[in-house]
């Protein structure tokens, strides 16, 4: 399992009975977590909550505020987030991804040249940030204006404004073919599709359906000298093994180079164990 190791103003302090208990700075949060299907370990902050998410029977939920911000923010290293409780129990920031910033930022530093960076369904920015600040140049992709703007918002608070970062509002398929189009190339892909999306003129997306036909188009947008391409998923059924399939029938079989899968996960400071958060899956030239 790929754990981040840097976090100091994030900690999964404990989980169990379908919840996690969660640090965010100063703030204590519990969030709905299915997988934690043991019991809680009795840890004292369960009854010092900021705040608790509450999930309702038709499917959505709301947050219970006892003393929290609207906004705060957390650091990874030298990352700045900005975060604030949103609908579905987010927060703006999912910490395990935080494994994921560590080796885009490695693999970077290392290549000792100049790496253009297309991030994919890029959320608030974690990944950008991270290639950003390693010395890439990045084009941020998401369909949401929100995502963007809280990602343009990320970058500013880490003092990362003035680093070249283009900042798109698009369907990720369509902004990727009109990049293969125009002739540019990339030398790092780095994607996080959802389940289930919408594009901001309705388009659909289902990861089941349209994941491998994406990778497929991805080929036309990797330079000569491709640095890696990385895919995370948070999809129930979607096991690290099956990206990373994906990956070697594909970029693989194109390129050459190397695989590797693991779910992404956070350590519990309360056990010492790992809590399983997601999937993802890289390869590397």
């Amino acid at each position: 399992m790929w754990t981040p190791t840097k976090w100091t103003d994030y900690e999964l302090l404990d989980c169990g009975g379908g919840e996690r208990l969660e640090r965010w700075g100063s703030y204590i949060l519990s969030r709905p977590d299915p997988q934690a299907i043991w019991n809680k370990s009795g840890h004292r902050s369960w009854n010092a909550l900021s705040a608790k998410y509450h999930r309702s029977n038709d499917g959505g939920g709301s947050w219970e505020i006892y003393k929290l911000p609207p906004q705060w923010q957390i650091k990874y290293e030298d990352l700045v987030f900005n975060v604030k409780p949103m609908s579905f129990k987010h927060t703006g920031v999912f910490p395990e991804q935080a494994a994921n910033w560590e080796f885009i930022s490695r693999m970077i530093r290392q290549a000792q040249r100049p790496i253009n960076v297309l991030n994919l369904f890029a959320y608030t920015g974690g990944a950008t940030l991270a290639a950003a600040s390693a010395g890439a140049s990045v084009c941020h992709v998401d369909a949401a204006k929100g995502m963007v703007q809280w990602a343009r918002e990320n970058a500013n608070s880490s003092s990362l404004d003035d680093k070249p970062i283009r900042w798109i509002v698009d369907d990720c398929r369509k902004f990727l073919e009109r990049e293969i189009r125009r002739g540019r190339k990339y030398d790092a892909i780095i994607m996080d599709p959802p389940s289930y999306g919408r594009g901001p003129t309705g388009e659909v997306w289902k990861i089941e359906d349209d994941i491998a036909s994406f990778v497929e188009l991805c080929l036309g947008a990797l330079s000569e000298n491709p640095l890696l391409v990385l895919i995370s998923s948070y999809t129930a059924g979607l096991s690290p093994s099956v990206m990373d399939y994906l990956l070697s029938s594909i970029i693989k079989k194109q390129y050459g180079g190397k695989t590797d899968c693991s779910e992404l996960g956070l350590t519990v400071a309360s056990t010492g164990l790992a809590l399983p958060c997601g999937s993802s899956a890289r390869w590397i030239f």
